[in-house]
């Protein structure tokens, strides 16, 4: 009981530094007008968090080495909490970049570390279930978290959210120091660690396949709304309710797929990549009408919501010796696709239009199918 206690600690700890990551989203407005910067310019605040996550997870086991990953997870949750409250009293947007430079390092760290502690917190017959309970409070802080900072903000101003956020960073702080065991170093970081898990051609197909997968989601994920409104004709307020939806279904999708993942990793990859690009592809054409529409919505948060677990247990079931070298890969480069692919989908729509942003990630998904099914895959379970 005390190690799913452990879990749900952990699951509140990635909804904590997921929601920290995407504050600006909905806040974008009076951010910029209280630091007297344009809406644009306020945006790279949830630019430089991403980036600086993507750089520093890989490095991160590097510098921890043998420090007892239980002490690390506290201190970096202590960290996330002063971050939030520098950007709640930022006077400037210097200072706001400086807090969310720190929300970055946190991001990362606790990410790289907690992605892959389902194994040491229950038994083997329950890591599936305890994985995907972990990374639903990435599903979930993109369905609640954000709405919640938005409706704080409204209500009591947009500094009282980011307060809010340091608050929960430090009682889940607190809970993690109680409920998590003593977690020292399985094998010492280094270099050579990194350079093994990179030789192995299974890390490498589960690095490729999430690159492709991630990218082509959000080229297309962060241009929905306009290509919803062009093909569907539908009214902002219904687009909300079909995020809503599409979120929702990527929560049941996370729980889903994580024991999938678990017993055949190439098959649900297979799976949630035909998925995702036949909704995206799909939009375009059937999408004309809301009904469909929405079903498609609901086709690819179900498809994109195991992703993220299902691609964390194939890394970890590839180099299961490497857990933290081939987490930290696994997180810096998912962060990086994530930057990527808004990059990229905005080239395509402001070249071509929203569309063009559904045929590139459609086709990066089927990519992702294919390189799944020629690249060196993890063991099936039984089971």
């Amino acid at each position: 009981m005390r190690g799913w206690l452990a879990v749900i600690a952990v699951a509140i700890g990635t909804f904590t530094v997921v929601t920290s990551e995407m504050m600006p989203v909905g806040l974008l407005t009076p951010i910029g007008g209280a630091l007297n910067v344009s809406e644009g310019t306020a945006g790279l605040t949830l630019t430089i968090t991403g980036l600086v996550a993507a750089v520093s997870a890989p490095l991160f086991p590097l510098a921890i080495r043998r420090s007892d990953r239980r002490i690390v997870l506290v201190a970096l949750m202590v960290l996330l909490a002063a971050a939030n409250l520098l950007a709640a009293w930022a006077p400037n947007f210097p200072m706001m970049v400086v807090a969310r430079v720190l929300i970055g390092l946190g991001m990362a760290g606790v990410w790289a570390l907690a992605a892959g502690l389902a194994p040491r917190l229950v038994p083997a017959q329950s890591v599936g279930a305890a994985t995907s309970m972990i990374f639903s409070g990435i599903a979930v802080a993109s369905v609640f978290g954000v709405p919640t900072g938005t409706y704080i903000g409204a209500l009591v101003g947009w500094r009282a959210a980011f307060v809010a956020i340091a608050g929960l960073a430090l009682l889940v702080a607190v809970a993690m120091a109680v409920l998590l065991p003593q977690l020292t170093a399985e094998r010492a970081a280094g270099l050579s660690g990194v350079a093994r898990v990179l030789s192995n051609p299974r890390v490498v197909t589960g690095l490729v396949l999430a690159v492709l997968l991630v990218t082509g989601h959000f080229a297309a994920y962060t241009y929905v709304r306009p290509v919803l409104e062009e093909v569907t004709g539908i009214s902002a307020g219904l687009v909300g309710t079909m995020l809503l939806i599409y979120g929702i279904a990527g929560i049941v999708g996370n729980f889903a797929a994580g024991p999938r993942a678990v017993r055949a990793p190439r098959t649900t990859i297979v799976v949630l990549s035909l998925g995702v690009g036949a909704a995206v592809l799909l939009i375009p054409w059937l999408g004309t009408v809301a009904p469909a529409a929405g079903l498609l919505m609901i086709v690819w948060g179900l498809s994109y919501g195991g992703v993220s677990v299902s691609a964390q247990t194939w890394m970890m079931k590839s180099a299961p010796e490497d857990g933290e070298a081939v987490t930290a890969l696994f997180v810096g480069v998912f962060n990086g696709s994530i930057a990527l692919g808004a990059f990229v989908g905005g080239i395509a729509t402001d070249g071509a239009g929203g569309v063009s942003a559904m045929w590139l990630a459609g086709a990066l998904a089927i990519g992702a199918m294919v390189a799944t099914l020629v690249g060196r895959a993890p063991a099936s379970s039984a089971g």
